[in-house]
């Protein structure tokens, strides 16, 4: 009896080649037997499936392995039964490591348990942990331990020690056998990777996990301030970076995260003036609730009396990203009054730098020494339209620009909004001057110019703020607290949280109440101290001759043309800043956004590219010498040892 292992068949020999084998694939071999007679004393045995029920020979009268095969047998090439069988057969895998090949002991590698097929032949390679069957001489089907079966060598076929061996293996009667084999159990290779609770594949992630923010759109069941976007401070860049490994798989993928575009979108699509509420339109509702599924903006703004001071404050981390904040913001809006005119572009390249690659300046104006500057995700300049701008002068010496206001406009997606910076008539007494202000701004702001207005029917000619559905207005309002520098000092000490008693003196809520100034706007809380005025350096109030009376100068305050479209986050004050005898003032939105048409002008992506690069670079060398510092200082400790 011989063993092709290349082929997975067995070949049979009788003596004096009175017959002929089967083999395990239900083919024929047309090979003679010229073996020696004690070749031909070798076993021919076949599963007891294999024989046909309707022939002469079943598992209840066996053939004589010395007697020639009955007819039936010898046409079983031609018996649909038996081709049944070999069509649900597979031919045994061929060992490919050279480990395998040689193993005598049958150990192998976890892929030689497969070789052993359900209804495949038993063999004597040791391999399969099931008993081998043979036809015995009194012509039984008997099963015969593996351990008393020789191995064979790499061709297949039995030694002469295997030979002789294998004549003394004494067969166990099992009358009562199973007629299918049963597999040796599949171990693993390594240890198994432990199991997670989320059965999700991070390689089907959105690659886009090296910027973690993108996290917060893709988990649609995250409402209120939760959908905001991660806070990436700057200490932290590099080292969330590289320690993300689901965003290293995720680069991995070859998934794309990016939806597919079809032809007739790309015909009927232009980033300049697309398709009208069309399917796929760029800033339809498909677009929109993919990037915002909860339909919420976030906004942070910032006002700030610079003082007219050049010395820029060493980092702006705690003003734009305050570290009781878990998000950051979709856009970043900073007003600055009474900033120095040589500093301004070195300004803007100090809050490029701190809101690092993630934000670009879509755009900025400024007026004298009035500063606003526009600051959004990078990913989210596609949805908005051409930004204007315009400047409003309340000084009756129009040269003299230190009083005015500047005002910039833009449509994102469907909602229109509308950014003013001012600055009012300083002064206790001088509340009328203040209230003449306003009324100048709100009828010479020439805004919007080209942008449609998304709902003319709520806008008149002489508010300028009631042409937009978002409006936010913020700056150094000038409005004091009416009492005495004194009875302030002994709310002040009384007070804990309440502010109440406090505002009760403000000039600003009370001209507000009488609708006089600010229609149709709204103030958050005010849960911190008055923000005017500190001594330099300190946050102790004026100490000068003057000794003036601290106030709520600094204010932000809102408005919209539906209600509740705009959700207080934040309002507080930034007092670790004290380069100045004003406090930031700083207030964190979420606004309501809608649909819009695509056949308003886009901006196609423009941002200030020149501005980007240098906080870029100042970023890369900031953090540079901070390592340098770092490591010189561990090279330069010194251990003594006594």
């Amino acid at each position: 009896m011989r063993m092709n292992t290349l082929n997975g068949v067995w070949s049979g020999g009788t003596p004096e080649g009175e017959g002929t084998g089967r083999s395990r694939s239900g083919q024929r071999s047309e090979k003679s037997c010229t073996d020696d007679e004690e070749t031909s004393n070798d076993a021919l045995r076949f599963p007891a499936d294999e024989v046909d029920n309707g022939g002469n020979a079943n598992s209840s009268s066996p053939l004589h392995q010395h007697l020639p095969k009955p007819p039936s047998l010898m046409k079983t090439s031609k018996n649909s039964s038996l081709e049944a069988n070999v069509k649900r057969r597979r031919i045994k895998p061929l060992k490919t490591s050279q480990e395998s090949l040689t193993d005598r002991t049958g150990t192998g590698s976890s892929s030689d348990s497969l070789q052993d097929d359900v209804l495949g032949p038993p063999t004597f390679d040791g391999s399969a942990r099931s008993p081998s069957r043979q036809w015995s001489i009194d012509g039984s089907l008997t099963d015969m331990p593996v351990s008393l079966c020789p191995p064979r060598d790499r061709g297949g076929s039995l030694s002469d020690p295997d030979k002789k061996s294998f004549k003394n293996c004494e067969p166990t009667l099992n009358s009562a056998a199973s007629s299918k084999i049963r597999l040796s159990p599949i171990h693993p290779s390594g240890p198994m990777p432990a199991v997670e609770l989320c059965t999700a594949s991070t390689s089907l992630r959105t690659a886009n996990r090296i910027d973690r923010d993108c996290v917060d759109y893709g988990d649609t069941r995250r409402t209120g301030p939760e959908c905001l976007h991660r806070n990436l401070s700057d200490s932290r860049l590099l080292e969330t970076m590289v320690s993300d490994n689901t965003s290293l798989n995720s680069m991995k993928s070859t998934s794309s995260v990016l939806n597919p575009i079809r032809p007739r979108d790309v015909r009927n699509r232009s980033f300049l003036e697309g398709s009208v509420l069309g399917h796929g339109a760029l800033l339809g509702a498909d677009e929109l609730d993919r990037y915002f599924p909860e339909r919420r903006l976030g906004i942070y703004i910032a006002t700030w009396n610079m003082q007219g001071e050049k010395g820029l404050p060493a980092d702006l981390d705690d003003l734009l990203l305050p570290t009781d904040s878990e998000f950051a913001q979709d856009v970043y809006v900073i007003g600055v009054q009474e900033g120095c005119a040589d500093s301004r572009r070195e300004w803007e390249t100090r809050l490029q730098e701190t809101l690092g690659p993630y934000y670009v300046m879509l755009n900025a104006a400024t007026h004298g020494v009035l500063y606003l500057s526009v600051f959004i995700r990078r990913d989210l300049v596609w949805f908005c339209s051409e930004v204007e701008h315009a400047t409003v002068t309340t000084r009756i010496i129009s040269q003299i620009k230190t009083k005015g206001a500047v005002g910039i406009c833009l449509t994102f997606f469907g909602t229109s909004f509308l950014f003013i910076t001012s600055h009012f008539t300083s002064g206790d007494a001088k509340v009328y001057e203040r209230i003449l202000d306003y009324n100048k701004i709100i009828e010479a702001l020439a805004l919007p110019r080209s942008l449609p207005d998304t709902n003319p029917y709520r806008s008149t000619s002489s508010d300028v703020t009631t042409r937009f559905d978002e409006v936010f207005w913020f700056g150094d309002f000038n409005f004091r607290l009416e009492k005495d520098r004194e009875g302030v000092e002994v709310i002040l000490k009384e007070l804990q949280s309440d502010r109440g008693p406090l505002l009760q003196y403000d000039q600003l809520a009370k001209e507000m109440r009488d609708g006089s100034i600010f229609k149709g706007f709204q103030e958050a809380p005010i849960n911190f101290l008055p923000t005017y005025k500190f001594d330099i350096g300190c946050d102790v109030y004026d100490t000068t001759s003057k000794k003036r009376i601290p106030s709520y100068t600094d204010r932000v305050l809102f408005r919209s043309r539906q209600k509740d479209d705009i959700t207080v986050v934040k309002y507080s004050c930034c007092s670790s800043i004290r380069t100045s005898d004003h406090r930031p003032v700083i207030g964190i939105f979420q606004v309501k956004l809608r649909p819009g048409r695509d056949n308003i002008p886009l901006g196609a992506g423009q941002f200030d590219r020149e501005l980007y690069l240098e906080g870029i670079r100042r970023r890369i060398s900031r953090e540079l010498k901070r390592r340098e510092a770092m490591k010189s200082q561990k090279n330069s400790t010194v251990c003594s040892v006594s």
